[in-house]
């Protein structure tokens, strides 16, 4: 089997595939309230663009793909590329991160055009809070579409929930007791400095490890072993408990040194780390009508350049321009 390697000796097979920088929601922590300026409908990859990526990137040794945005179900025909990627020979898992407010009416036609496993982004149990983190979501849809992914088969369902304080940390408990009474992965996600208008400041972030002190009120905490499909979590269950906890500690305990992954945003740029601005153009290429090889070549260029970390730590970083949204989440 082909693998790709990294500078610093990283197997990389994991591609996030974005699809579009449209989202029907406007998180607080990914856009500002007035919306962003959206990438031209001529400037975002065609489907057909992203296909000969993905068929590409498969032959070159990636076997994960995850589709996102924005949010990749306001695209139109997107049940339709999920079953071409489904297709590809060497893409043994293929999952998609979503908000979950157009789930209900998909998961069925998702789960049997082949999408494997879903990502879940919800970041208060609170019907009023939630519309307020969300600028006007309805946690009922968002409830309503985890009910149907269960019923459709989706297993795990992964549950996001960037935690910030002073906003959704006195909910940290209450979204642990989900997981003993639901066969769901609750995944608690440091709040990170991604976009200039992401609202970021150093005093709203909540690190794991105040996370997990915060857990030890609800019951014990039990590490799992290590597991692909958890990604860069570190995944534990609470004692008695139907579902899982995971853990995701982008700042105070960054998973650099076994980052799998590239992006490629919604207009054709392919990133190797989410904290750096560096890109490599697909895009023009691609509709220069470039072959295969030109492709793959430009491919092996980007990640021989993967950085060896990310320097958002650092007392004194520069914030990555591009929001999430705008990158893929």
């Amino acid at each position: 089997m082909i693998q790709l390697i990294d500078s610093f000796n990283r197997p990389i097979n994991y591609l996030r595939m974005s699809i579009t920088d449209r989202c029907n929601l406007r998180c607080m922590y990914c856009m500002p309230k007035e919306g962003i300026s959206l990438i031209g409908h001529d400037d975002i990859l065609r489907y057909e663009e992203l296909l000969r990526i993905a068929c590409i990137a498969a032959k070159k040794g990636i076997t994960k793909i995850r589709i996102t945005g924005g949010e990749p179900l306001v695209r139109k025909g997107v049940v339709q590329f999920v079953s071409a990627l489904a297709g590809i020979e060497g893409i043994q898992d293929l999952s998609m991160t979503t908000n979950g407010l157009l789930l209900s009416p998909s998961a069925q036609s998702l789960r049997s055009a082949g999408l494997k496993r879903l990502n879940i982004s919800l970041d208060s149990l609170n019907p009023d809070k939630y519309m307020m983190i969300t600028r006007g979501g309805d946690i009922s849809q968002i409830i309503a579409g985890i009910k149907r992914a269960q019923e459709a088969g989706f297993s795990p369902i992964k549950i996001n929930v960037v935690v910030i304080r002073g906003i959704n940390d006195d909910e940290i408990a209450s979204f642990a007791r989900l997981s003993m009474e639901k066969n769901l992965q609750i995944r608690f996600i440091e709040y990170m400095p991604v976009g200039l208008e992401n609202g970021w400041k150093k005093e709203r972030f909540v690190s794991t490890d105040e996370i997990r002190q915060k857990l030890k009120t609800i019951g014990k905490l039990i590490e799992l072993p290590s597991d692909n499909g958890s990604g860069p979590a570190h995944m534990y269950t609470l004692e008695g408990a139907q579902g899982k906890i995971g853990f995701i500690s982008a700042l105070s305990d960054h998973f650099c040194a076994t980052c799998n992954r590239l992006r490629l945003t919604p207009d054709g740029k392919l990133r190797t780390c989410l904290f750096s601005d560096a890109e490599i153009d697909l895009k023009a290429p691609l509709r220069q009508d470039c072959s295969d090889e030109v492709l793959a070549d430009i491919m092996n260029r980007a990640i021989l350049s993967k950085p060896q970390k990310h320097h958002a730590t650092e007392q004194v970083f520069k914030k990555c321009i591009r929001g999430m949204s705008a990158i893929g989440g």
